[in-house]
């Protein structure tokens, strides 16, 4: 069994407080009014170049350069040392890593896990032992890290961009606390991706594959495929999920070429789970928890832990492995539901938010049938509650007087094809018998070239939101309504007018509102004068969006 250490972060590499400087280091902004941490986000949004990630023509995009870092950062030994799962794929990845760090944290293992993006604090991208690394040890890693790179930065090796830092950082952080395994999530495809530059993981897996970053790894399942095939490595064992036929004949290829042995292997079977749930929400969870199943298992064999295993019969599960399978894991934005704290002050479920950041056709469909499952769910739960009471005759009146509206709040990247998303949102969402009474297209409130947890940044009256009211087009042209309709209906009550007002363009199945916390206010106000719904939200087609939401709606 390993043993746990109580390491010195990194004292071991610095002559000096890794806080030193750290002030200096901020570009923009009155540093005197920082926080510590506030000043971190500030360098760390120095890194962020504003370009598009298809860009090829920033320098701090090569991939060599990151060889580079590595040794300005002393971090080739200790990855070399590192016993690595390293995890493509379209969609399930981080889920897979999650389910991947819970059962070998319930093996008493301790782990690193990298994953992203982050929804509203930079450190869930970095956690120890199941928990975000916490502030003190982030500013120690992320100072010594930054200005190290930023003394030895120069023409030729400039400053990493912003996620091959955070990957650094996190390659950094797992080495100076001691994990037994680090597990890593790929930030984008594989080949060149900043995790690659690990160059003997213990054991890589594939989770499904579908057309995502297509502008980036290629227009086709097949050249997808090869660019999450990246990661293989010469005879490293390698497990991926049932894929369609095109991306499967190349990731066999490539793993034939590296001499890889790749198997695919099947969803969990509910019957090793001793009667209990995943810790993860939705049917699409069980392929991500085989896969977990298997890198954990081979993890453990070519570790040299035989004493914990996995048996070749697939009768039956390891206690660890059921544990850490089930045991409530936080994967925020996948599935995840949030009731409004501000208004369910007021009137407790009234207003929900159904959080979840698919942005692919695939995963939008799994998406749309785990909001309809849920909302079902959650109104039978609520009748249910109702009628356990002692007060059952008026509560069971009052929860039988309300109905559910749903509603759709959405914004994807400009990149992705609206005609693909929307579609298989509705027509799953119809096909359980759910219907949603309006769509509220919204811009991203984040502002890219900054990262911060502290505060939401001002509306800008001028945005653009010409994508929006193309999104708000197809939705229309998809409810049958060709031409729109820019009245506000004569039914909303006179103290909700201007509130409807604010949105930008209101049609007779959406609205394109200026910004999210505009929507959000409508949303709230619609519930305080409509007494007799229950507003269930699908928040859905940008993790950005979803991180957004968050901000607002929770404690």
């Amino acid at each position: 069994m390993p043993q746990n250490s109580n390491t010195n972060p990194i004292t071991s590499h610095s002559d000096s407080d890794p806080n030193t400087n750290q002030l200096a280091m901020v570009q923009d902004g009155d540093a005197s009014s920082q926080t510590p941490y506030e000043a971190a986000l500030e360098a760390l949004s120095s890194l962020i170049t504003k370009r598009s990630r298809a860009d090829k023509s920033n320098k701090g995009d090569r991939f060599d350069l990151l060889f580079d870092y590595l040794k300005i950062l002393e971090l080739e030994e200790p990855i070399a040392q590192m016993k690595i799962i390293h995890v493509a794929g379209t969609k399930g990845k981080g889920s897979t890593c999650t389910f991947s760090e819970s059962i070998l944290r319930h093996c008493g293992f301790r782990t690193g896990l990298f994953t992203s993006p982050h929804l509203i604090d930079v450190r869930e991208r970095f956690r120890l032992d199941g928990v975000d690394i916490s502030e003190e040890k982030f500013l120690e890693y992320f100072w010594w890290s930054f200005n190290r790179l930023k003394e030895k930065a120069n023409d030729d090796i400039p400053m990493p961009t912003y996620f091959r830092f955070l990957a650094l950082l996190a390659f950094k952080i797992f080495a100076g606390e001691k994990v037994d395994v680090a597990i890593l999530e790929v930030g984008l495809g594989g080949k060149f991706d900043a995790t690659n530059v690990v160059q003997a993981p213990v054991v890589c897996g594939i989770s499904s594959l579908g057309y995502d970053h297509m502008e980036i790894l290629g227009y086709t399942l097949g050249a997808i495929a090869g660019e999450k095939a990246g990661i293989f490595k010469h005879g490293v064992p390698a497990f991926t999920v049932p894929q369609p036929d095109e991306a499967m004949r190349v990731l066999e290829e490539k793993a034939s070429q590296l001499d890889v042995p790749l198997q695919t292997v099947p969803p969990v079977d509910t019957n090793l789970l001793n009667g209990l749930k995943l810790g993860l929400e939705g049917e699409h969870q069980y392929v991500n928890a085989g896969l977990a199943v298997a890198l954990c298992s081979t993890w453990l064999q070519r570790t040299g832990h035989l004493d914990i295993t996995h048996p070749e019969n697939t009768t039956s599960l390891p206690e660890q492995f059921i544990k850490g399978l089930t045991a409530t894991v936080s994967l925020q934005g996948r599935a995840q539901i949030v009731p409004d704290h501000y208004i369910n002050n007021e009137s407790a479920g009234d207003l929900t938010f159904y959080l979840d950041g698919a942005h692919s056709p695939e995963s939008m469909e799994i998406c749309a049938r785990w909001f309809s499952l849920s909302t079902k769910e959650n109104s039978q739960e609520k009748t249910l509650d109702s009628s356990r009471s002692h007060d059952f005759v008026q509560r069971h009146t009052d929860v039988e007087a309300k109905k559910n509206s749903q509603i759709l709040l959405f914004n994807c990247m400009s990149v992705r094809d609206p005609q693909l998303l929307l579609p298989n949102l509705m027509k799953t969402c119809a096909s359980h018998g759910v219907y949603f009474k309006k769509a509220l297209f919204v811009p991203n409130t984040s502002v890219y070239h900054k990262v911060g947890s502290h505060s939401l940044p001002p509306t800008d009256p001028q945005v653009d939101l010409s994508w929006q009211f193309s999104l708000q087009r197809v939705w229309e042209n998809l409810m049958g309504n060709k031409g729109g309709d820019d009245r506000i209906p004569d039914t909303l009550p006179e103290e909700l007018r201007d509130d409807v007002e604010m949105a930008v363009k209101n049609c007779e199945n959406s609205a394109v509102f200026s910004s999210l916390p505009s929507a959000i206010k409508w949303l709230r106000d619609s519930v305080r004068h409509n007494q007799s719904a229950r507003f269930q939200v699908l928040v859905t087609g940008s993790l950005h969006l979803v991180g957004d939401v968050l901000r607002l709606v929770k404690k």
